[in-house]
């Protein structure tokens, strides 16, 4: 998925014409670019404070310090520089990017959509703000004018891969497109070149891009060599620590047995207010979403990292400030009660007087076992979709924080590890504590599938669930541009399309007793060795 983009530091400070920079501070300002330019952020900082202490109304260095402050997510801070650096210099384009792409990672969208179209208005050249406008606008549920966005920063930046990619999420693809013949005349000088034409992110983008527009104009073979090549790239780029990954879940299983929950069992805060949506990524979590959030008592939060954060923060208050799964043998009753007010006082400011709030982060599903002790009585429900369909969807989409997906192997011991996850959870929490919804299920019955889910919140059915499409509100994933379509079909069995490139994710999946989410839909060992 694709991201804000910062606009990149510079190098020498442009300055009022009534300045003028000694050779120590030009040589401080160069210092400071190198080190941020390699990413040694703490030392780019503190050059770009020393250089500021020196001389503060340089607004292109209060920029530059907002960049790498922004880079370590310290998103607050930066704001503060960019709006110094505006106080300086008040049509400063870059600045005004930058600081709408901060406003923009705090979900204060108005705020990023009104800094990026300033920016636009100062220097209307400016690639950058244009693509993080048809951002704001896609999520914001404007796709018309998200695509008019993309392609006027194409226009504006024809090499950079990435405004392709966001295209492509954006509308389809058709033969003969023009966009394609760009991407492919730069995918036959980077191979000309052997890859000196481009950086490898951008290498990245450029096999994401073609991809998607060979699968939109049913080329799919191609289109699926092309995503191998785009995950290998990307699997490079990517830390990943499978083992650590499968111990932590293994510890999971090991410390919530059934005795321990039994004995922390009603120990949490006793709100109805949190709706938790979890499961794998790409499974049907942003749909069951926004059905909820058509209903005019539940407020649809998104992807939040609320639960995660508020259990670090516990962790950190027990000697050795352990991370969870190993927090819990020292966590109280008096901790767990703490935990789920923590996190629900942080829930209720995104929707005051809402009914429900969704909570919609896939990977909560490795911490059920703790939402159901901090918070007992609030909604949990699992997204399931076919394995094989959920696999090779999740291998299509340039994720940022989705580590697991870049190779078809890893995928699949996921995939198996999170299973055997949720398993667990089913047997040790109480029954009916965890609702599987599945997606084959709700697009084929979409008002059957709905009711099961309102009723399952504890609401009234309410018929706007099933016009979903239609609900005006923000969404921040991979499906913001599907869920603005009525339902539809086309993706259950999407995976036999490519079926001859799957070995390794079968290999995977056929080494336990992973089977079709429902019996009814397919039946998933015939169908791989077939």
């Amino acid at each position: 998925m694709a991201n804000c983009l910062l606009a990149r530091p510079e190098r020498h400070p442009a300055v009022p014409p009534t300045i003028e920079l000694s050779d120590t501070l030009l040589t401080l300002c160069d210092e400071a670019f190198a080190r941020h330019r390699d990413g040694q952020l703490v030392e780019a900082i503190a050059w770009y404070q020393k250089i500021l202490s020196l001389n503060p109304a340089l607004p292109l260095i209060r920029n530059n310090l907002g960049h790498a402050l922004a880079e370590q997510g310290r998103y607050e801070a930066a704001m503060i520089e960019y709006r110094r650096a505006l106080a300086i210099k008040p049509d400063y384009p870059d600045a005004l990017c930058n600081w709408g792409a901060s406003h923009y990672v705090l979900d204060q969208l108005d705020e990023a959509e009104a800094k990026c179209r300033r920016a636009v208005a100062v220097n209307p050249g400016f690639a950058g703000a244009h693509h993080n406008l048809a951002l704001i606008l896609k999520e914001t549920g404007r796709l018309d004018e998200a695509t008019r966005a993309e392609k006027r920063a194409i226009c504006l930046a024809p090499r950079n891969t990435s405004y392709y990619e966001h295209l492509g999420i954006l509308r389809s693809f058709t033969a003969g497109d023009r966009y394609i013949r760009a991407l492919e005349d730069m995918a036959l000088e980077d191979m000309a070149t052997e890859g000196a034409s481009m950086s490898a992110p951008d290498r990245v983008h450029l096999h994401f891009a073609l991809a998607k527009a060979y699968d939109d104009t049913g080329r799919s073979e191609d289109a699926f060599a092309k995503l191998l090549i785009g995950n290998r790239l990307k699997r490079q780029l990517t830390a990943y620590d499978e083992a650590e990954m499968f111990g932590r879940m293994n510890r999971t299983r090991d410390l919530f047995t059934p005795d321990f929950v039994k004995a922390h069992q009603g120990s949490g805060d006793p709100s109805l207010l949190p709706v938790f949506i979890v499961g794998m990524p790409r499974s049907g979590t942003t749909l069951i979403e926004q059905i909820l959030a058509s209903h005019p008592e539940v407020f649809g939060g998104g992807e939040l990292n609320l639960f995660d954060r508020s259990a670090g923060a516990v962790g950190n208050a027990l000697p050795g400030s352990p991370r969870f799964p190993d927090m819990v043998p020292g966590m109280s009753t008096a901790h767990f009660r703490a935990l789920g007010t923590s996190y629900r006082d942080a829930l209720a400011q995104r929707a005051p007087g809402a009914s429900r709030i969704v909570d919609k982060m896939p990977g909560n599903f490795h911490l059920a076992g703790l939402i159901h002790l901090a918070l007992p009585n609030a909604t949990i429900i699992h997204a399931v979709r076919d394995p094989v369909d959920t696999c090779v969807s999740c291998f299509s989409i340039l994720f940022t924080n989705q580590a697991q997906t870049y190779d078809l192997a890893e995928l699949g011991r996921y995939y198996r590890h999170y299973q055997t996850l949720m398993t667990h959870w089913q047997r040790v929490l109480p029954p009916g504590r965890i609702v599987d919804v599945h997606y084959e299920d709700l697009v084929g019955d979409l008002e059957g599938g709905a009711r099961r889910i309102i009723a399952h919140c504890g609401l009234p059915w309410d018929r706007r669930c099933l016009d979903f499409h239609r609900t005006e509100r923000t969404v921040r994933t991979a499906s913001a541009t599907q869920v603005r379509r009525p339902i539809y079909k086309s993706s259950v069995g999407r995976w036999r399309k490519y079926k001859s490139f799957l070995g390794p994710l079968f290999d995977e999946l056929d080494r336990t007793d992973v089977r079709p989410v429902n019996p009814s839909h397919c039946n998933l060992q015939e169908d791989i060795h077939a």
